[in-house]
């Protein structure tokens, strides 16, 4: 079975997105690896970072999103099938990057996680499990999967944390970036008490470091020295400043031809690669 590690924070425009998809293009591209992105985010940013738009538009109307995994229990019909929805090599770099896969998202998640929550009780099975027994078949083609989670501990949310040995809280060090820490910390924990899965943090990943900002050099060391009291388990050494080349890098339009074109040949490429790097090293021991 793979790896599988969940990118989470309640505050938007922190860079988790960004950080999942170059993590999973690095992961795929420098180490060889089988990469699964799953995206329950709905504003779909990893999706369509990851393929155009259009192709993503097609997906969306035949049902071939994560969309349906949820779709299919309030129904009585079954639309998802993970090897028709699962997108196979997929990146902006020469037309994509082998052994990195997408299972997309859909806006739509956002219309439906309200009827869910109302259906949940009498669905005939345990709406946290929808997701794992969605994808039980296809994980274990896997060495990763990053989820991008929404910025919510909803049940959608909830389905992709329980299917994940570890989760990752990207955050910017200011006071509004980390003020949900605790929370996710704390209803993580209440989540593993209440269904004994083994989920443990790997850490926070510090983003978007401004070096001219007094807070964010104020906030970085509290971080450290605090991450144990406060449960998310380690800083990790890795900095993520923050760059100009964020929105190109993102734009699934834009073709690359390697990681060094996407990120740079110095700055934000060796960031993303040492980050990379530093993750797998915790996950792999």
């Amino acid at each position: 079975m793979p790896t599988v590690i969940s990118l989470i924070n309640l505050k938007g425009g922190v860079g988790k997105t960004t950080l999942t998809v170059a993590m999973a293009e690095f992961m795929a591209a420098e180490h060889g690896l089988r990469v699964l992105v799953v995206d329950l985010d709905p504003q779909t940013n990893a999706t369509v970072s990851l393929i155009h738009e259009q192709e993503w538009r097609r997906r969306n109307m035949r049902g071939q999103t994560v969309l349906n995994v949820f779709l299919d229990h309030l129904s009585k019909y079954r639309i998802f099938s993970p090897q028709e929805a699962i997108i196979r090599k997929v990146s902006n770099i020469q037309g994509g990057i082998e052994g990195l896969d997408l299972l997309p998202s859909s806006i739509d998640l956002i219309e439906v996680h309200d009827e869910f929550l109302r259906a949940s009780a009498a669905l005939p099975v345990n709406p946290l499990h929808i997701l794992g027994g969605a994808l039980r078949e296809s994980l274990p083609d896997y060495d990763i999967v990053l989820i991008d989670c929404p910025p919510d501990l909803g049940l959608i949310c909830q389905n992709g944390l329980m299917i994940s040995n570890y989760y990752i809280i990207p955050t910017i060090p200011d006071i509004l970036s980390t003020y949900g820490i605790p929370q996710i910390v704390n209803r993580i924990e209440r989540l593993k008490s209440e269904t004994g899965i083994p989920i443990q943090p790997l850490g926070l990943v510090i983003s978007k470091f401004r070096e001219q900002s007094n807070t964010h050099k104020a906030q970085t060391p509290l971080l450290r020295l605090n991450a144990h009291r406060d449960g998310y388990q380690r800083v990790l050494e890795t900095v993520i400043p923050e760059g100009t080349r964020a929105a190109a890098v993102m734009d699934s339009t834009l073709n690359f031809t390697s990681l060094h074109d996407k990120y740079g040949y110095d700055n934000p490429y060796r960031h993303y690669q040492s980050l990379t790097e530093e993750v797998l090293s915790y996950v792999r021991k």
